[in-house]
């Protein structure tokens, strides 16, 4: 059976100075990193503008010293925005990222879509349309960018943003029809609070974006009364042990960040999920 890798975000360890970041990071039994510049490193100016290869393949070298993969640069904006001049700079982010992807030594820069009703008190009848509208403009620009750097556009689907199920990934992936658009998967996202039908979402997402799938993310359900929250993979409500033996089905090897855990939380859930995993 193939080994499935697991990472975290970088910023689970702090915002720290670059050599202080990778050696925290290094005790911990990760394979990769989802790296968000300015929410992890603290001693270097990574603001718009003021990136280089010089400075990314610096980045990188420091993590590849400490035996860590940066596997995804994370560069979460918003990509429907209703304020065009405020898109328009958080487009410009984005595409600075995707230009020095690989000199990070990432193949992907990855972003979440923005809400569902973002135009809706502008628009109450048409907000979704506008804001489908507003979405695909953004991924056919950044989808053309990715392709001239060789690297994906990752894009995750949440419950309660504008791709808030997997149909509307997959109708996505097939108006804007771009080798470069990879899928990240967070099935907790998809979920949201309809928990009973999660086993009917996960296998959704699977059927019909399975080839589509890039990078994994991984956390728990938990319900407090009436709520539900996340947390750590491996002791909630979700269906660990059956999704990681899809992902290993669909997608073998493929990356998984864990995300809402902690640094010292990490090798233990790790050695849990590996041996639910088989």
């Amino acid at each position: 059976m193939f080994i499935i890798r697991y990472g975290t975000l970088a910023h689970s360890a702090g915002c720290l100075p670059l050599q202080t970041l990778t050696s925290t990071l290094q005790t911990h039994d990760i394979s990769f990193v989802q790296l968000a510049l300015s929410k992890a490193i603290q001693d270097i100016d990574t603001s718009p503008g003021k990136l280089s290869p010089g400075l990314a393949n610096y980045i990188g070298e420091q993590f590849d010293k400490a035996g860590i993969r940066i596997g995804v640069l994370g560069c979460y904006i918003n990509p429907v925005h209703p304020d065009p001049v405020v898109r328009r700079a958080e487009i410009d982010r984005f595409k600075e990222h995707l230009q020095f992807a690989r000199q990070f030594g990432a193949p992907m820069v990855a972003t979440e879509t923005g809400d569902l009703h973002t135009f809706k008190e502008i628009e109450p009848y048409r907000y979704e349309e506008i804001g489908w509208e507003t979405l695909r403009t953004t991924v056919e620009e950044l989808a053309e960018e990715a392709e001239k750097w060789g690297v994906f556009l990752g894009i995750e689907g949440v419950s309660t943003h504008t791709l808030s199920t997997p149909q509307k990934m997959r109708r996505l992936l097939d108006e804007v029809p771009s080798s470069s658009i990879g899928v990240v998967f967070d099935p907790c996202n998809w979920i949201g609070d309809d928990v009973s039908r999660q086993d009917e979402i996960v296998d959704s997402a699977f059927s019909l974006l399975g080839d589509r799938m890039i990078l994994a993310h991984l956390k728990d359900i938990y319900r407090e009364g009436n709520h539900v929250r996340h947390g750590k993979a491996g002791q909630g409500l979700f269906h660990t042990a059956e999704f990681l033996q899809k992902l290993q089905t669909f997608k073998p090897m493929i990356d998984v960040s864990l995300e809402e855990i902690t640094l010292p939380e990490i090798r233990e859930t790790v050695a849990l999920l590996t041996a639910l995993g088989k």
